[in-house]
């Protein structure tokens, strides 16, 4: 072989292995963390009730890097979706996996507390900015709808839910999101709400792939029909994107 023949040679293999790992890169990109899917299988778990799937779950999550008080903040945040029973039990699940952990000689990460909110802006005003950055509409006090028939639940949606909630800092927005869509996804019959987060996660950053990724998962935990009806809204989703 021609020294020419080798430098053309070299050339196309460096131009291949550049093309591999830009692909590489961009796979991992569009891919979900080892967290976000631990993320995801707890909350469509705890949402549903099936703790005695839970349990291997958050072994799983702790023992992929997650935190004590990450877990616990997202079994705290699902209870404004799916209410305070099923982040209770999901709670206490989780308490009896820490004790079974430190019987086994397990030291876990306890991981930062929430920050304190030093903020005296009205809490309502506070959420419908938080609430504005996630749909990237301006909020408006509502003249029609569930928030004009009942303007207290419209109260306790902007200072409640993305005040008191979406403001503490343990999970990220785009984390926040995931345990919404999960357990949306989990309890069903909440296809408008679901659309609404699903839009959501693409305004804060979540890849379509990494969508298609989380019904994968929605259906190796929880099954088949739960899959095709987020499936069936994401697709929804997406072509108006």
């Amino acid at each position: 072989m021609t020294v020419k023949k080798i430098i053309i040679l070299v050339i196309a293999l460096g131009c291949i292995a550049f093309h591999l790992n830009a692909q590489d890169e961009l796979s991992t990109k569009n891919s979900l963390t080892e967290k976000q899917k631990s993320i995801i299988s707890i909350s469509a778990l705890t949402a549903k009730g099936d703790l005695p799937a839970l349990k291997p779950i958050l072994n799983q999550g702790l023992d992929t890097g997650m935190t004590v008080n990450e877990i616990k903040e997202v079994l705290v945040h699902l209870y404004a979706y799916c209410g305070f029973p099923r982040s209770i039990r999901g709670l206490q699940t989780f308490m009896e996996v820490l004790e079974e952990r430190k019987a086994r000689g397990i030291k876990d990460v306890t991981g930062a507390d929430a920050s304190p909110i030093n903020n005296e802006t009205s809490k309502y005003e506070r959420g419908k900015k938080v609430l504005g950055e996630l749909t990237k509409t301006t909020q408006e006090k509502p003249t029609s709808g569930y928030g004009a028939f009942a303007p207290v639940m419209d109260t306790f949606l902007k200072e409640h839910l993305f005040a008191d909630i979406f403001e503490r800092d343990v999970l990220t927005y785009v984390e926040r999101e995931l345990v919404t869509i999960s357990v949306l996804s989990a309890i069903g019959g909440a296809e408008p709400m679901l659309r609404s987060h699903l839009s959501i996660c693409l305004n804060v950053g979540v890849a379509p792939e990494q969508l298609n990724e989380f019904v994968d998962i929605i259906k190796s935990v929880l099954g088949e029909k739960e899959a095709n009806d987020a499936q069936a809204v994401l697709e929804e989703v997406l072509k108006k994107k």
